[in-house]
């Protein structure tokens, strides 16, 4: 919490710009590895589903413990977690970048994706504490910018640092800018904590992340080892019944980790369809094109970047003038309007051939990009506005949390939603294969490896394996289309109006969502 009597330091602005860093690094840490991963391959080879795993990794990592991260800066101190979080961060980057092969990458990028969750709510907790009233909102906004900006340029940034000097050049980019933040922000920012804090909810955190972790290993595994497979079943009963257990022991606590009594709250409930449709929308377009630019479609990793500025660039300004807007139209009806239009980019998307030229490509991806940014600047802000004022912090948690985590399951189930449909599509050809070689010709598809599949099956063409990359591509395109339409007509339903103005008293932040 603010103390009064400790007034900001003179270098708070050097920590909000030590802070806007660390936003702006978090999305270049899964967006550039997502462009990084076909050089990856090449380089240290691996199966494509230990390669999945450099943006799965990360982001479950970070999903998982984000919430977590918030609640060990509020018990241990706002500062001791920012240099923590921003050193491991620092030295895993650095790791990342000398590592011998795929599986000890994989680990690296679990341990920074832990760092980064860390750091980032330590430090939007931090700024929260410096900044009051309308200085705090516009600092929480500026970093907000940061992330777009990431989003935005980070899939440029790491195509040029691919193309000229390897994969390995991205994450020690990474480890500088860690260096920069430690330098600059660590020594300007003072110590805060909640003083209401009585410790971490353990339990509580133990349970989600081994919930989520069992969760989208399960997903994965599915399409590989198959949905009856003993180990796949075990991993998603598994996940259900830590889905209960985290619900029984979160009801038990004094303070709860998740509060969920906030799902009592039918506008709220509402609001968890926003970030459902942004990850099905951009963020699984946005993990899956690189690999369809690279390996299918021919491209080098600095074109990938080019190419996805249409889909990147309207995060980081079209939130400025959503917000701007809301002032006159209801949140709701901008954010369900948004993604109407996210929605028809995809179906657009889900329509260009494979071997199209990259040109067909601009409208169905500036179309996602400007649609889903009108609820991305809107999302946080309708969390909160639909619950009491008094619950507004653990709301921002909460909301947090479904976003990064969602995004992390949707990216699994999209996996397994391709590999399946390429399965149907290769039909009675993958039919003759034993049964593990088809399930990993199906998987290696699915990623655009179109390679290694004919290693795995000489005897289908390479232009069927193309065409059926094609098919589970549109078809999964539908399906996440159909999502973000089902999405929006919940959001123009549910929040169509605006919610009697209430005071609001100082929003102290969880996390940094």
């Amino acid at each position: 919490m603010t103390d009064p009597s400790h007034p900001a330091p003179a270098g708070r602005h050097l920590v909000l710009a030590a802070v806007f860093l660390v936003a702006v690094t978090m999305p270049l840490s899964f967006t550039g590895p997502a462009v990084a991963t076909p050089a990856i391959g090449r380089d240290l080879g691996g199966e494509l589903s230990l390669l999945t795993w450099i943006v799965n990794g990360f982001m479950l990592a970070f999903g998982s413990t984000i919430m977590l991260g918030g609640a060990l800066a509020d018990q241990y101190g706002r500062k001791r977690m920012f240099r923590i979080g921003a050193i491991s961060f620092t030295l895993t980057s650095l790791a990342v970048a000398l590592s011998p092969n795929v599986l000890i990458l994989d680990f690296l990028r679990a341990l920074q994706g832990i760092a980064a969750a860390i750091s980032i709510s330590a430090g939007f907790a931090a700024v929260a504490q410096d900044y009051e009233g309308a200085d705090r909102t516009r600092a929480l906004g500026l970093l907000g910018t940061g992330f777009g900006i990431g989003l935005a340029f980070g899939p440029l940034i790491a195509g040029a640092l691919i193309g000229s000097f390897g994969w390995r050049a991205l994450f020690v980019a990474t480890a500088l800018a860690g260096v920069l933040t430690l330098l600059v922000g660590v020594p300007r920012m003072r110590e805060t904590r909640d003083p209401g804090a009585i410790g971490i909810d353990r339990w509580g955190a133990a349970s989600f992340t081994a919930m989520l972790v069992a969760l989208t290993f399960g997903i994965i595994l599915g399409p590989e080892r198959g949905w009856d497979d003993t180990l796949v079943v075990a991993l998603l009963t598994g996940a259900a019944i830590l889905l209960i257990a985290f619900i029984a022991i979160e009801n038990l606590q004094t303070r709860p980790m998740l509060d969920l009594s906030l799902f009592r709250y039918a506008r709220f409930v509402s609001v968890q369809a926003l970030p459902v449709a942004v990850a099905y929308s951009f963020i699984v377009p946005f993990i899956l094109l690189p690999a369809r630019f690279i390996r299918i479609e021919g491209m080098d990793e600095l074109q990938v970047g080019v190419m996805l500025l249409p889909l990147s660039l309207p995060i980081a300004t079209i939130p400025f003038v959503a917000a701007n807007i809301a002032r006159w139209i209801p949140s709701g009806i901008l954010a369900g309007l948004g993604l109407i239009l996210a929605g028809a980019g995809v179906l657009l998307l889900a329509f260009v051939p494979v071997g199209a030229a990259p040109t067909t490509f601009i409208l169905p991806l500036f179309m996602i990009g400007a649609g889903a940014a009108l609820p991305w600047g809107l999302m946080d802000d309708l969390a909160i506005s639909v619950v009491p004022t008094e619950r507004a912090g653990m709301a921002t948690g909460i909301f947090g949390t479904m976003r990064v985590a969602g995004e992390t399951v949707a990216i699994a189930i999209v996996g397994a939603l391709m590999a399946a449909f390429v399965t149907d599509g290769i039909g009675a050809s993958v039919g003759d294969l034993p049964v593990e070689i088809a399930s990993q010709f199906a998987n290696a598809v699915a990623g655009g490896g179109l390679d290694q599949a004919a290693a795995l099956a000489p005897s289908i063409e390479r232009a069927i394996a193309a065409e059926a990359y094609g098919a589970a591509f549109r078809n999964t395109m539908l399906i996440c289309s159909a999502i973000t339409f089902t999405a929006a007509l919940i959001t123009l339903v549910t929040l169509r109006t605006r919610q009697p103005k209430k005071r609001r008293e100082p929003i102290m932040l969880e996390i940094g969502a």
